[in-house]
Order: structure tokens, then sequence, then C-alpha cells
């Protein structure tokens, strides 16, 4: 399992589209895994036969682990001391450790496309392997040959008495109420397993973990990740209750929110207004050749006129330096637009959003609301936001108190804009009303200029032509 970035140390398989036999070539799309942050689709870095699958969809497997191996040079195992190439992503180990080889040759296989850079020649022998090692299989983590594998697993130095355990797996057992030193462990060289604390935790015995492909039974259990999670069980089993492992994006959700709510002081303020002409310019744009082909809806022209309220107020666009005790001021706005996906809630952002016209904003809101509906978003659309939209108001929601993307100053949601009696030019008419609620980090942002910055907000919607006189 490669590190598919932002340093994640584990991932879901989700589906697999090969199976043991199969012929399959480089590049070619193997897996698609699911990280806390995004769905994301493994190529293989070689050319040949699946050999083995080692783990079944569902399965939560940290980075470093083995999940797949392939036959190299045909039918039979490839000698075990044929030499192989490396990379950054994945690594082809021989069958039996070693400690040096001889430099690279030919390409150097990538697993997931963040390029290849020079690595060690020096490695750590593979976790599990033995004579019977079948063929070239995934990554493996390395470490200096002077030092054992015991002594340097994952930059933790093991003290004397002190249980072996990557981190991942001293925080599961930590979150089961574990001890390590209670655990028996079954890994090479004395390492503790996830399987090793799952059977200390309970009772019941567990499963291998590199069982092979062609025994189904998944080796913790897990939900397949395509089972919603309120799926009901009451008419089939006779359940009372349904659980649903927390893991994946709604796990990474929960994380950043708490860590957001009890970080940064949050205020919210509010403002209810008339954004009839908003919506009548809105049918304007639609007829419009210059906007032919592109999807114009309320939250393009609510998103252009965040970009203007922000150029007005510059310093809403901001976050905090806890480490430098430092305010950090952000001259471009990349706009973060909160998606509900199958997975849960992400919130990609469009990049420089504040130097695009308004065609090319549309076209942005697009890509990214259709590349998130199809769960493709990649971990580096998420990274880097500056400001988010949230819009609660495509679910008949009048407004909402949202909490802070992580990194962020302030956040916006749009409530449900409905037709509601309003006074026009001195009369009671229909107008179309809508409510806005913005949240800002109060360590950064004052009353004032949070309350600027929404009545500027508010202005433009409801007398849109200020998108040319404020811009």
């Amino acid at each position: 399992m490669p590190d598919v970035g932002e340093g994640l140390t584990e991932a879901e398989i989700l589906k697999w589209y090969v199976q043991p036999g199969d012929t399959v070539t480089d590049g070619q799309v193997v897996c698609e895994v699911e990280t806390a942050k995004a769905a994301v689709e493994l190529p293989s870095p070689f050319d040949g036969t699946v050999h083995e699958l080692c783990f079944p969809e569902g399965t939560t497997v940290d980075v470093g682990q083995v999940i797949i191996s392939v036959n190299v040079g045909g039918d039979a195992p490839p000698a075990p001391a044929a030499p192989v190439t490396e990379s950054v992503a994945a690594q082809a180990v021989p069958a039996e450790p070693v400690a040096e080889e001889d430099e690279p040759q030919g390409r150097q296989p990538v697993l997931v496309g963040y390029g290849v850079a020079a690595s060690s020649t020096k490695r750590r022998p593979r976790k599990g392997s033995g004579d019977t090692a079948p063929a070239a299989a995934a990554p493996v983590q390395q470490a200096p040959a002077a030092v054992s594998v015991p002594e340097q697993l994952n930059g933790h130095a093991s003290a004397a008495g002190r249980p072996l355990a990557k981190p991942p797996v001293r925080k599961l057992a930590k979150d089961l109420g574990v001890d390590l030193t209670t655990v028996v462990p079954t890994g090479p060289d004395g390492i503790i397993t996830r399987e090793d604390v799952h059977a200390a935790a309970a009772p019941a015995p567990a499963p291998a973990v590199e069982a092979p492909a062609a025994a189904p039974a998944p080796v913790q259990a897990p939900a397949p990740a395509a089972v919603p999670a309120a799926a009901p069980t009451t008419e089939t089993s006779g359940a009372r209750e349904t659980r649903v492992p927390i893991k994946g994006v709604r796990k990474a959700t929960a994380a950043a929110m708490v860590g957001s709510a009890f970080t940064a002081p949050h205020v919210t303020e509010f403002v209810t207004f008339d954004i009839t002409r908003t919506m009548k310019l809105v049918e304007e744009l639609k007829t419009d050749k210059d906007m032919a082909g592109l999807r114009v809806n309320p939250l393009l022209l609510i998103a252009k006129a965040v970009l203007v309220a922000v150029r007005r107020n510059p310093e809403i666009n901001a976050a905090w330096d806890e480490a430098a005790q430092e305010i950090v001021l952000k001259h471009y706005v990349n706009l973060g637009i909160a998606a509900a996906t199958p997975r849960g809630l992400i919130v990609p952002n469009i990049k420089d959003a504040h130097a695009q016209t308004l065609p090319e904003l549309s076209k942005s809101l697009s890509e990214l609301v259709a590349t998130a509906r199809e769960g493709k978003t990649t971990p580096a659309a998420m990274q880097g936001g500056t400001f988010t939209i949230t819009n609660v108001g495509v679910f008949g929601v009048d407004t909402g108190t949202p909490i802070l993307n992580p990194g962020e100053s302030a956040i916006l949601a749009v409530g449900a804009i409905k037709l509601q009696p309003w006074v026009h030019k001195g009369k009671v008419k229909p107008r179309q009303v809508t409510t806005l609620a913005l949240s800002f980090d109060h360590r950064l942002v004052d009353g004032e200029l949070g309350s600027k910055f929404l009545a500027d907000v508010a202005a433009i919607l409801e007398q849109p032509k200020r998108l040319i006189t404020w811009a």
C-alpha cells in the first residue's frame, strides 16, 4: 500500500479490478482505495501475471503492507536473486531479503503517479518474506543496513521492554483499550500487528493477515464500502441496531471538525436580504452567448460576490500560525466548495479563483462538482483552501452555523432562496429572500471585519451591478 500523499497512514481497499491469473500491464489500474481524504485508483508498476491478492475488498491496510503480488517473469515466479527497480511509491523486492542491490536499470515503476526520485539501495527485509515468497511485491520501509529492523522500524527505536509496533497499531491499541505489553506478537522480528491487537481485544480468533485470495473471508470483517451508513437490517436479521465502522472520509471529517471547533473560537453572524435581482440576472446569463454551454446558477454569482467582498476586505482571507505566532495574510483565494458525496462531506477548492472571469469560474465550479460526485477528487484538490462556501439551501434549510474548515479563517453558509413577503419600495410584495451565515475565527477576524464582509456580500447580491462597480 503506497503513501498516496499528505502523510496518510492507511487506506481501505474499495474494489479490485483484477484477479489471480489475470495479465496486467505497466500503468493498468488494479484497484481503487479510499484514504481519509479521497478515493484513488492504483496502477500496476509491472508487466506480468497477478499471483495473489493479499487482502479482500473492504479491508483497511496500513501504508507499507503488501497488497498484491505479480509474477513479472511469466508463469513461474522470478529467480530470488533477480535485480529489481524501486521508486518512491513502490519497490519490487526479491524473494530473500538483501542489504544492497545493483543500481536501478531502465524504467522505474511508479504506483500512484507522483514521479520518480532517487532512492537508497539499502533496505530492511520485506515483511513476512521467506524462502517461498512468490513474486515481485509492493512497498517496504527503508532502513540503514547497519541497524536491525526492530531498532529502526518506521523511525521508532525499540526501548528495553517496549513492545514493537507501528504508530497506526499503537493508536488502534489505544482506541481499543489494549495494553501492548500483554499482546502476543505474530509479526516478523516480534512486531505487533493490527490483527494481534484485535485478537487481544476480542476472544474470537482473527483470520490470518495474508490469507490467499482464494479464501474470500475478510481479514477484519469490515463493512463493505458500498453499504450506506443507514442500511437497515431489522427486516433480515431482526437487529435493533446497526454498527458501521468509522473510517475513510467520515473519520477524517470528524477529526477535522473536532479539531477546528475546539481550536478556533467561532463566531457566527447572519443577514437576511432580498436576492430577487440576482435571481433575475441568473436567468439573463443563461441566455447570454458568452455563457453558452456553461452552468449558470445562484451559487456562481454568490461565489463571485464572495471574491469581490474578499478584495474589499482582504484581512478576512488569512490563517493563524500557532507555531510561529503569526497571522498569515493570503493574497490569493483558493475557494472551497463543500460537497456532499456518497463517501461523506469533502471540501475541494478552486485554485486562484480570484483571478478567474465569470465563465472560467462557472467551468471550474462544474468540474469541481462533477469530480466530487464521481468520487474522483484528488487529495491535492482539497489542500490549500483559504475560504469556503457551503450551500445548505439545496436541502431546503434556511441557515446554519457552519464550522470552519481547518486552516481557514471564515466559512459562508448559503440558505434556501424562497419567495416571501418583503417590503419593496414601500409596499409588501413577494420577493426572493435568503439568509447568509458567516462563521469566522475570532482570533483573526473581529466583529467589525466580519460584519463588513458579510454586509458586502449581501449588498452585492441585493444589487448585482456592484459586481461591476466594486470589482
